[in-house]
């Protein structure tokens, strides 16, 4: 099922505010609500009204007064801002993972992108504003009901759907290779469960060079995309990371890290098509005891658990383990340690 419906003009982006803008008004305690201005709209709170019509025509980033006399600042909301307050059926791919996805991924405008997981939109209207009106963003979604939810979302932002945008139901080891020719993909996101089934179809699809990029959540995940990428022999060698921002609160000389941060939200972890037949060489490393085999990799994976017959201990999982003769100095440090302590019969 696709949906590629022509967009009539949107919202303004820039300039006097009209009728149809979306509006961000930040009240006296920093309270945030968004609105889209209508002709004879109003916005109530608690403390008065402030009717549409008074915002209409004003510049971006004017403060207008409430029948109270409560003064409110009238921004048009960021995408950023957006993003964080609109409808979710799913989670959301928050801001810093999106800047970082489009930079890794090197996002270009013009660039023809597969992105797989729509989930509520967020990460859509990162790719749709990368890519640019010469670019292509086909999105798949298995649920029609989360496909629903960002087809809404990105037409409110947009002010209808944008005409290089299409979102098909469906699984996307299905529905790629009816949708895209070989070959013919610069970028592939996925935003989903189990990146690792995709690999094949994202590999097909990618021009040689394109970039593959996953987001994961968890450790066992991240491994087993890594591992799957290093098995298909069609891709560079995966690189991966995670971001944490943590603001500042500056005021005068109060200077101080905020309490609250936002830590860790998911994985990245991307590679690079490479061309037909190319055999990636392999990188040259000394041998450690933290090598690990097939099995070891079927042990990490949650659903060949069993299956491998592993034990669980730190070499299965890649742990760096240290030498006989590094254990051996850590020991004597050790026992010094108590010795200097006072206490030479606790290490034997």
């Amino acid at each position: 099922m696709n949906d590629e419906t022509s967009a009539a003009p949107g919202p303004a982006r820039s300039g006097p505010f009209v009728i149809g803008d979306r509006v961000q008004l930040t009240g006296p305690k920093g309270r945030l609500h968004t609105i889209t201005l209508v002709a004879g709209g109003e916005f109530h709170s608690h403390r008065g009204l402030l009717r549409h019509d008074e915002l209409v025509g004003l510049p971006d980033g004017s403060v207008v007064a409430n029948s109270s006399g409560e003064p409110y600042l009238a921004l048009r909301p960021l995408l950023s801002d957006f993003v964080m307050s609109m409808p979710r059926g799913a989670a959301i791919v928050y801001p810093k993972d999106a800047a970082q996805i489009l930079s890794l991924a090197d996002v270009f405008p013009g660039a023809r992108v597969v992105e797989a997981g729509v989930g509520s939109g967020a990460l859509s209207l990162h790719l749709l504003r990368a890519v640019g009106p010469e670019g292509e963003l086909l999105s798949f979604e298995r649920r029609e009901e989360f496909a629903q939810i960002a087809r809404a979302n990105v037409a409110a932002f947009h002010g209808a759907a944008p005409p290089n945008w299409s979102v098909t139901v469906g699984d996307l080891q299905e529905q790629l290779p009816a949708r895209c020719a070989a070959g013919s993909v610069d970028r592939v996101v996925l935003d989903m469960l189990a990146p690792w089934e995709c690999v094949a179809a994202a590999a097909a699809a990618l021009r040689p060079g394109g970039v593959v990029l996953c987001y994961v959540a968890t450790v066992t995940q991240l491994s087993r995309v890594a591992e799957e990428l290093r098995r298909s022999a069609q891709f560079t060698h995966p690189q991966a990371n995670e971001t944490m921002v943590r603001g500042w609160h500056v005021e005068g000389l109060a200077v101080r890290p905020d309490h609250r941060m936002v830590a860790h939200t998911g994985f990245l972890i991307s590679a690079r098509r490479l061309a037909p037949g190319t055999v990636l060489p392999e990188r040259k490393r000394r041998a450690s005891k933290s090598d690990y085999s097939e099995a070891d990799v079927a042990a990490w994976t949650p659903d060949l658990v069993g299956e491998a017959g592993a034990d669980w201990t730190p070499e299965t999982i890649g742990q760096w383990s240290k030498s006989e003769k590094a254990l051996r100095k850590k020991v004597r440090e050790a026992q010094r340690f108590a010795e200097d302590r006072g206490a030479p019969d606790q290490i034997s």
